[in-house]
């Protein structure tokens, strides 16, 4: 069975069927299975952010792809209950000339991809560059606790 996008045509202010609609497109996004989901049907791949995360010298690193963007204007990053929001806004422009006809294709979307971050992390630590493509975002994991010695407590007669 295959997953139709529903168009909706409400007029009225709220409209609950667009609701119900985005709903779903965000419980799609979270699943963990998504890839073999994506392979059969590709629009659920259009407006997610891919990452890769892993561990350097004490630092959670997060790598985003997200090419044919100003990072100082079509980037925000902002950390809210304990998770890392990634928001971007894509422009891209591609024509093919022949001939014949001309085609022109232009993708304007925005883009998201929501992290959680290790606990203890706040915004202030996080550091983010920009470079090919590349948003590189950068987490200080916070050293855990260490192992005390056991306290010895004098036992006294009463």
């Amino acid at each position: 069975m295959a997953l139709l996008r529903r168009e909706t045509k409400a007029v009225e202010p709220y409209d609950a069927f667009g609701r119900f609609d985005k709903m779903f497109d965000e419980w799609m996004k979270a699943l963990p299975f998504r890839g073999a989901l994506e392979a059969r049907w590709p629009w659920l791949a259009e407006d997610m952010i891919r990452v890769d995360e892993y561990r350097e010298e004490g630092a959670l690193v997060v790598r985003a792809e997200l090419p044919g963007i100003d990072p100082e204007k079509d980037v925000e990053l902002t950390v809210t209950d304990g998770m890392l929001h990634i928001t971007a806004e894509r422009r891209v422009e591609d024509r093919q000339e022949s001939e014949k006809y001309l085609r022109q294709e232009l993708r304007v979307g925005s883009f998201t991809r929501v992290l959680p971050l290790p606990e203890g992390v706040t915004e202030s630590d996080i550091t983010a560059s920009y470079k090919d493509g590349i948003l590189e975002i950068r987490i200080p994991l916070p050293e855990p606790p260490s192992a005390e010695e056991p306290k010895k407590i004098a036992v006294t007669r009463a």
